[in-house]
This record gives C-alpha cells, sequence and structure tokens, in this order.
C-alpha cells in the first residue's frame, strides 16, 4: 500500500495548518494508547492553545476515568480544568432511556394500553444486542458534536469496524429508506391496506411515523459519517505500535476506512523503547532484543506509511495518569520532530 504524501510532516505542523479543526478522532485496535493519546491532545488545547475543549470515549473498554484518575463514568460533562471537559457515557443507561422513548412512541402511535407480550420480548431481547451498546455510544457523540458547546471535540474510538460498519450502515439505509418511499409511491393498495388497518387516512400515512424515525436514524448516521469525511474540520489518526500485526491491521483498516471516503489525517506511533538504552551494559538481553525488533518495525512502518507518521511517543517507566503525567505525553507528542 502506497500513500500519498502530507504537506505536514509532525503534529504540531498538522495543526498549524488546519486551523478549522473541530473534530479528532483517534482509532486504532485496543491496548495501543488511544486513550492516552486523546486525553494528553486534549491537554494541550485546553491548556496551551485557550481552546474549549471536551474529549469523550466511545470505546467501551478504554477508560478516560482512568487516565484522567477521577471517576467521571456516566456523571455528564465534567470539568477538569480551565477549557477542559471530559465525558464518559453511561450506555446501558442510554440504552434504557432509548427502549423507554420506543414503548412511549408505540403507545403514541396506535393508543394501546400496554404493550403486546411478543413486542416487549422483542425490545427487550433488542436491549442486549451489541450494535445497541454501538448505537447509544455514536448517538451521543453526534448529540454532543451537533450541539456546537465546545470549540474542539476528541474522541477515542472503538476498536477497528465499528466505525466503519457505523458509516457504511448510513449508506445502506438511506438506499433502504429509498426503495421503501419508491414502492410507497407506486403501491396504492399497500395505502388502502394500511389505512384500513390503522384508520388513518392517505394523507396521515405521508406522515408515517416508522419513516419518520428511519429517517432520523438515517440523518443521524449520515452526520457522523459527513463528519469523519470533512478533511477541513476532522482529524482522523490512527495509533499503533512497532510489532509486526499491529502494521498489518492498520494497513487493513486504513483500506478499509478509505473505501468509504475517510482519509487518514497521520499516524502517531506509541510506545517505543527509546534506542539510547541499547548503550547501557547492564541492559537484559530480553530488553535489548525488543528494542532491536522495535526498531525494526519502525523501519519498516516508515517505509509502508511514509511520511504519515506525524509523532513516535516513547514508553514510559510508568503508565501515564493524571494532569500532570499526561502533560507529559502532550509535549512529547507535540515537540516530536521527523528523523533525519
Amino acid at each position: 500500500m502506497k500513500l500519498m504524501s502530507n504537506t505536514y510532516s509532525t503534529y504540531t505542523e498538522f495543526f498549524d495548518q488546519k486551523k478549522d479543526i473541530r473534530t479528532l478522532i483517534f482509532a486504532g485496535k485496543g491496548g495501543l494508547g488511544k486513550t492516552t493519546l486523546s486525553a494528553a491532545t486534549s491537554i494541550h488545547f485546553s491548556n496551551e492553545r485557550i481552546t474549549k475543549t471536551l474529549v469523550f470515549s466511545t470505546d467501551p473498554q478504554a477508560s478516560l476515568s482512568d487516565v484522567f484518575e477521577k471517576d467521571v463514568f456516566g456523571k455528564g460533562e465534567i470539568k477538569l480544568a480551565d477549557n477542559l471537559y471530559v465525558t464518559e457515557i453511561d450506555a446501558d443507561r442510554e440504552i434504557e432511556l432509548y427502549t423507554q422513548s420506543v414503548r412511549q412512541k408505540i403507545f403514541d402511535l396506535y393508543q394501546l394500553e400496554e404493550i403486546p407480550e411478543e413486542i416487549e420480548e422483542y425490545i427487550e431481547s433488542a436491549k442486549a444486542e451489541p450494535a445497541m451498546h454501538e448505537s447509544a455510544t455514536y448517538d451521543a457523540m453526534v448529540s454532543l458534536v451537533s450541539r456546537g458547546d465546545y470549540k474542539l471535540y476528541i474522541f477515542d474510538m472503538p476498536p477497528f469496524g465499528h466505525g466503519v460498519r457505523f458509516v457504511s450502515t448510513a449508506d445502506v439505509l438511506d438506499n433502504w429508506i429509498h426503495k421503501i418511499t419508491d414502492m410507497r409511491e407506486k403501491s396504492e393498495e399497500y395505502e388502502e391496506v394500511a389505512a384500513k388497518f390503522t384508520g388513518k387516512t392517505k394523507q396521515d400515512l405521508a406522515e408515517d411515523a416508522i419513516m419518520g424515525e428511519l429517517t432520523e436514524i438515517r440523518d443521524r448516521l449520515t452526520f457522523f459519517s459527513s463528519m469523519l469525511k470533512n478533511e477541513d474540520q476532522t482529524g482522523f489518526f490512527m495509533i499503533l505500535v512497532p510489532e509486526k500485526m499491529a502494521i498489518l491491521d492498520t494497513e487493513r483498516a486504513i483500506t478499509m476506512f478509505e473505501q468509504f471516503g475517510i482519509s487518514i489525517s497521520g499516524i502517531i506511533v506509541n510506545q517505543v523503547y527509546p534506542p539510547e538504552l541499547l548503550e547501557d551494559e547492564d541492559l537484559s538481553d530480553f530488553l535489548k532484543h525488543k528494542i532491536e525488533m522495535q526498531q525494526t518495525h519502525l523501519e519498516t512502518i516508515y517505509k509502508r506509511f511514509g511520511d504519515r507518521v506525524l509523532a513516535v511517543i516513547p514508553m514510559y517507566d510508568r503508565e501515564p495518569k493524571g494532569i500532570e503525567l499526561l502533560s507529559k505525553v502532550a509535549k512529547d507528542l507535540f515537540m516530536w520532530e521527523k528523523p533525519d
């Protein structure tokens, strides 16, 4: 895979040139440090660039509560410092609120005294579907951005595939709605049967609530898809570590995203052992081999991804947690310079 060159060579240069950036998205497999890097970036912008920033985790396995060392789960938008806000969605709670709204719409639409048992069973079973958690999370993401309360939104995405499926669903649902609309326009029998069943007039059917619901879902998906594809306002960064499988997974992910018109803004290589450690005569063989292996993989990364690499972040002697240590990560992230 050959990637085109950027007009910027570092993470800092990207933001110096992209003055209209509104949304940053960090993607990659689990355990690569997406949450740490998104948190570090939020600290930089809120502090150094005086930008009102919201950082938001869309990965149920990642934890902003953990990296910031403050319980923010399910508590809404919490202010951590000047210009710095964080939120961590409680997907289960959002799903419960959504299913309650579904029940209410059924009551309102069909004037029922109670939900039929088979429908209630379906609603309850749907709550357990993984896609429901995914949908609830992205709905919250779309809601946050569309409100426009912050100047910069930073999102830590779930592992590869989830975001791609979400984007592709928008296209599928759009086509589906168009087909349904065409069928309704061509089928007078459908309207006659539906009118007889519901007691509604043909004019009422034009305001069909189910179609309205589908359209609303489609619009939310389309908003998210359009946001990802807007290169002027959205930065989309892939995170990887210098390991063979991580490199292969990143190549596949970039190909998947590009198939849906999503361009990768840059790549950040994380958890790299400083090569200077090799100068230590007392260095263990294990660590020596680990560093040498990483350096080999780094050469591969530069060869395959070219100047898409915008930063290389070192492995720290302890896990970066709390604003003080995350500020150090931010400094390494924004002060990195491409080697000669």
